[in-house]
């Protein structure tokens, strides 16, 4: 009688391997070694700190260490070369990388657009804020302001670019009903009376990378922007988030070079990716009074480390200051507000639940335990506002 062959059933979605996931050893995967050495309580800048005294001295070394974490320093270094502006001043100064507005020039402006909408002017500036580097900004104006009002700076997330917080189409076409996960909230808030600083965020819209020299006949791949400039960043011992980071302090001095409006009175929103700008920017620039971080604050271990996300996210050597909740010691004790929805599927509410819960303990060392406050609402990942207007209204001051 001849043999049968055997027959191996397929029981997993990974097709490299006949072995079912769920039963594949766990000394067989790359990340069970990597996990058992992810410790944040560990971490030797987690925020150990009872006191506000021992708080705020925490606060003065762990943002310096931040600022040089995220390669703050050589990106400005970057930057300012052939300047004469190299080495003028440290951006991983522990007052913070405000400390590098005081002692370098604003950035260049050019306004290149001026749209009047029937209650809001919107200005397309360009910002010069290195030797090579330059940054559209969307300023939304309120017409009825009778003093110049607080700012926010609105940081959109992934998907087309700044257009699509500020009232856009893709193409470029007025909309005047809000769309997709953004929901135009840089027009919201400039409708609540706040003036708006939307910038495009590096590697987004007008600030992708011009791939064209790759060669498609050939299946040559073409990466995201965010894919290739992370893994660019990482080969010079830098990351996405400085950079973007670094944008949004240049950005800030040019704010403050603005009469029309106070920035003085400065606040931050975004979500997702912008999420992520707007929590990297607070802790490290305490100019900014208050922040909404909108479907992001979930915890590394439990979203950014979990599952896929950008590499834009990733900063080698950032295990160094423990979780998100230890990071937030930075913000602490300017008030922050957290938006996440019950359905996210890249930020579980559960995770951003317990990070919540973690930060208000940091906070409480600060004896500001309420000073961050949260909007969980029913939904996906998307902005809600249902809370995050009326906060920065009355932290900012707006009357």
């Amino acid at each position: 009688m001849p043999s049968r062959k055997p027959v191996i059933r397929q029981t997993t979605t990974d097709k490299a391997t006949a072995r079912p996931a769920a039963s594949r050893p766990a000394a067989y995967q790359p990340a069970s070694a990597l996990w058992s050495v992810f410790r944040p309580a560990n971490a030797p800048h987690a925020f150990r700190s009872t006191s506000p005294t021992d708080a705020a001295a925490w606060q003065n070394s762990t943002r310096a260490e931040l600022a040089r974490c995220i390669g703050l320093d050589t990106i400005a270094r970057i930057h300012d070369a052939g300047t004469g502006r190299e080495g003028s001043a440290s951006a991983a100064d522990p007052r913070g990388p405000a400390r590098r507005a005081t002692e370098a020039k604003p950035p260049r402006a050019r306004v290149i657009e001026r749209v009047e909408k029937p209650d809001y002017v919107r200005e397309k500036v360009v910002l010069t804020i290195g030797r090579k580097t330059s940054m559209p900004v969307y300023l939304l104006l309120p017409k009825n302001a009778t003093s110049p009002p607080p700012v926010v700076v609105a940081f959109h997330g992934h998907g087309y670019g700044v257009k699509d917080i500020v009232g856009l189409w893709e193409d470029g076409a007025e909309r005047d009903t809000p769309d997709g996960y953004h929901r135009d909230f840089a027009v919201e808030l400039c409708r609540m009376g706040f003036a708006v600083a939307a910038p495009e965020i590096s590697c987004f819209g007008e600030r992708q990378t011009d791939f064209s020299y790759l060669n498609t006949t050939i299946g040559q791949p073409v990466p995201t922007t965010c894919a290739h400039t992370a893994m660019l960043a990482f080969h010079l011992g830098i990351s996405v988030v400085g950079l973007r980071v670094h944008d949004g302090v240049r950005l800030v001095d040019y704010l403050e070079t603005r009469k029309d409006i106070d920035a003085a009175r400065l606040g931050a929103m975004g979500i997702s990716g912008g999420g992520m700008h707007t929590f990297f920017s607070t802790c490290l620039d305490p100019r900014i009074s208050a922040c909404v971080v909108s479907g992001y604050f979930a915890g590394f271990r439990n979203s950014i480390l979990a599952m896929h996300h950008c590499p834009c996210n990733f900063v080698p050597g950032l295990a160094e200051f423990g979780e998100m909740a230890d990071l937030a010691g930075l913000i602490a004790p300017r008030p922050m507000l957290v938006e996440a929805g019950t359905y996210d599927p890249i930020f579980p509410i559960d995770a951003v639940k317990a990070e919540v819960k973690r930060a208000r303990a940091v906070f409480g060392a600060f004896g500001a335990r309420d000073a961050v406050q949260t909007d969980y609402f029913e939904g996906r990942h998307r902005i809600s506002g249902r809370r995050a207007y009326g906060f920065l209204a009355e932290k900012l001051g707006l009357t």
